[in-house]
């Protein structure tokens, strides 16, 4: 009965002299680079406590199924253009409105409805007025008196100036009454009256505006016609205060009509822009040139002018979300790790925004998928304000664990307040002029 107790206990010391043995020529603990060791270095590398509030962790792997695509912060010199909608409009110096210095009736009209194209000093309309029979007359009566004056050898010698003088007045009334000097030259030349007088264009344009009729009675003051010289027009935008600042007096632009694949250049004008206080925007306009009258009133146009901006640090507009009380991006930083961190933005162009603070030129941040990480993120923060108290960082304005900078060395201490940091370049900062840093206001934890 006692064998078997013998052959146990001998077994039992032959194995702790086996283990014995092996653990005396094995080094102490577990083999460098043996599994233990990775998961240790791993779990230390990826501890989130060493992280910032708010940061989380996705994997590469669930990352690309998220669709979280990352990007390089670079500081680039960029052109973009900036392209707006444009109305055309005639040129207000070169619209003409012709009205009716006397009263009297249409006698002729012609072919020229509205829309059409005039030349200069193609008639318009003739009508009758009996003013014009005595001013005729009172002309003629000037002209045979010079003419007479001229041939008298016992003339006095202030007769010619007194007759030219006669001349230039009688003449002066047919024209404020609505005569062409074309017309009024006819009558000195024929000597003979006419019962129709003609009124002529008086600059190639477009007729705006006709209101005639064969026969028609009209009085002082009566608007025949508007017409517009379309030779150059403007084209007028709308424009937003953030964009009317590129659109400087001077500035040339590229007007383009899209459908006839057509291009035209315009000149911003001095004239300071007109605030529509109804939209909110300022009216700028463009002084252009238009041969062939393709640019007709009313028109819609695409104004494209390029913009360069100096280097600077910027990111796609997609990367920032903002909440309107703070703006973020989330900073990868290694190992699956995405920070999230406030950032200040300065000029929006395009799909491109200008990073002015939070971020240096090399760091990766996500580009797409963001929103998703956001609300992750948002938990994190959640727990970190159950279980730890966040304070902010004086210099690089981004919230710290109170706890993770103690564990850290991350504080120095000013006039007997402790301040938090999230990384020791803001420390140092700090350390070196903390006067500066602490005399600015301080917003409250997150």
């Amino acid at each position: 009965m006692k064998k078997p107790y013998y052959f146990a206990a001998a077994f039992l010391c032959l194995a702790v002299a086996y283990l014995a043995g092996y653990w005396s020529h094995s080094p102490v603990g577990p083999k460098a680079g043996s599994p233990a060791t990775a998961s240790q270095t791993q779990s230390a590398s990826q501890d989130p406590s060493s992280q910032a509030p708010g940061t989380v962790q996705v994997s590469p792997e669930k990352q690309q199924l998220m669709g979280i695509r990352l990007a390089a912060v670079e500081k680039v010199s960029e052109t973009h253009t900036l392209r707006v909608l444009g109305r055309v409009a005639a040129d207000e110096t070169r619209i003409y409105q012709i009205n009716a210095a006397v009263d009297g009736w249409i006698r002729q009209t012609y072919n020229n409805p509205t829309g059409s194209l005039v030349k200069q000093d193609e008639p318009l309309v003739a009508f009758y007025s009996p003013e014009f029979l005595s001013a005729q007359q009172a002309y003629l009566f000037a002209l045979g008196a010079l003419d007479r004056h001229k041939t008298e050898e016992d003339r006095v010698p202030e007769q010619i100036p007194l007759s030219r003088a006669n001349i230039q007045q009688y003449a002066d009334t047919l024209r404020n009454l609505g005569m062409s000097e074309k017309q009024v030259e006819e009558i000195a030349r024929t000597r003979q009256r006419t019962q129709n007088v003609q009124i002529l264009a008086p600059a190639p344009g477009f007729i705006l505006f006709r209101n005639i009729s064969p026969g028609q009675k009209f009085g002082k003051g009566t608007e025949f016609f508007k017409i517009a010289d379309l030779r150059r027009v403007w084209v007028v935008m709308d424009l937003f205060e953030n964009e009317a600042r590129y659109f400087k007096p001077g500035t040339v632009a590229k007007i383009l009509l899209p459908q006839q694949q057509k291009t035209f250049t315009g000149k911003v004008s001095a004239t300071l822009p007109q605030f529509d206080p109804a939209t909110r925007t300022l009216k700028v306009r463009l002084e252009v040139d238009n041969p062939g009258y393709i640019l007709r009133p009313d028109m819609f146009t695409d104004v494209e002018l390029p913009v360069t901006f100096p280097p600077a640090v910027t990111v796609p507009a997609d990367a920032v979300l903002d909440s309107g009380l703070k703006k973020t991006v989330f900073v990868d930083r290694g190992n699956g790790f995405l920070e999230p961190r406030q950032v200040e933005t300065g000029w929006h162009f395009g799909n491109r925004v200008e990073i002015t603070r939070g971020l240096e030129p090399g760091e990766k941040i996500v580009v797409s998928g963001n929103f998703l990480i956001d609300s992750e993120s948002r938990l994190e923060l959640a727990a970190a304000g159950m279980y730890g108290t966040l304070e902010k960082d004086p210099v690089c304005g981004t919230s710290v664990s109170v706890k993770k900078a103690l564990r850290e060395g991350r504080t120095s201490v000013h006039q007997g307040k402790t301040y938090y940091f999230s990384s020791s370049d803001c420390k140092e900062k700090f350390d070196r002029d903390p006067a500066r840093y602490a005399a600015k206001p301080v917003e409250g934890n997150d």
